[in-house]
């Protein structure tokens, strides 16, 4: 009899996992069968459920339009180094920055605002505005904004999936800020390179980023939503949870996707400034 159970014990342990990986796998090669071909055809489609994709208010890899707007792609590129340097660092921090780096990154969000608003007048002839739009400005608050998002999200993914997490801020003192700042600089740099070769890279990146972030933010929310916070203690039970926000995310994508598509018959961008 103890033979038996411990047969069936695996097979209950391993049933849910193989559930969702299975869901993952369904959700995401059905987006994959139904979006434009290739690895820039399918952020493209990444890019199409959350972006306008102007083509003049765009970066461009030769003759070929970023996946995400100038705007975005610093958004989710600065998103991605953020979530990749938090996590690397291996601190488990489930706090808010000091007020005073909060203050920053309200600072950081602030501005991409303002020039947010600024831009979106130009849409309009005959409105006034403070300055002319560059894509240039549009990756720099993009980006800072990307990193104030990820500084923000972060904590709040930790405290909600770690048993053991630590009532740590995330970012401690202006000398990790900065660290992410140089980081960002040197992402920026090269979008602004114009190098096909570190452009086609950064323009997957981008479209990463916007997975990343979905994953993190529909992890975060099934799991307050199923009542299971606070349950995983080491880094092999995150995969479970983090594979479910990852198929809520795909869904997100391939629903906003399937909608636009019906209405625009088309995967590029709005053609609001012809």
């Amino acid at each position: 009899m103890e033979h038996i159970q411990a047969l069936s014990k695996p097979a209950s342990t391993f049933r849910l996992p193989l559930m969702v990986a299975g869901l993952a796998a369904l959700a995401f090669f059905s987006w994959l069968m139904n979006t434009p071909a290739g690895l820039l055809g399918k952020a493209d489609a990444v890019g199409y459920a959350i972006c306008h994709r102007i083509d003049g208010r765009s970066f461009h890899l030769g003759d070929r339009q970023f996946p995400l707007c100038a705007r975005c792609t610093g958004i989710y590129l600065g998103a991605l180094v953020g979530i990749v340097t938090l996590t690397v660092t291996g601190r488990r921090a489930g706090a808010l920055p000091p007020w005073k780096i909060m203050a920053v990154l309200a600072g950081f969000i602030a501005l991409m605002g303002l020039d947010g608003v600024n831009s979106y007048l130009t849409l309009f002839p005959g409105l006034p505005h403070l300055y002319e739009p560059q894509n240039w400005l549009r990756l720099i608050t993009g980006t800072l904004n990307g990193l104030a998002l990820a500084a923000l999200i972060y904590p709040v993914f930790n405290q909600t999936l770690w048993r053991n997490w630590t009532n740590q801020p995330v970012l401690v003192n202006f000398r990790e800020l900065g660290g992410l700042l140089v980081l960002a600089a040197i992402v920026i740099g090269l979008v602004l390179s114009d190098n096909p070769v570190v452009l086609y890279p950064l323009a997957l990146l981008s479209a990463l980023g916007v997975v990343s972030l979905l994953t993190l933010l529909d992890t975060v929310i099934l799991l307050m939503v199923i009542r299971r916070e606070n349950r995983v203690e080491h880094w092999t039970g995150v995969i479970i949870p983090l594979l479910a926000g990852f198929t809520l995310a795909i869904l997100q994508i391939g629903f906003v996707d399937a909608v636009r598509f019906s209405i625009f018959h088309t995967w590029g961008g709005l053609n609001l400034l012809g």
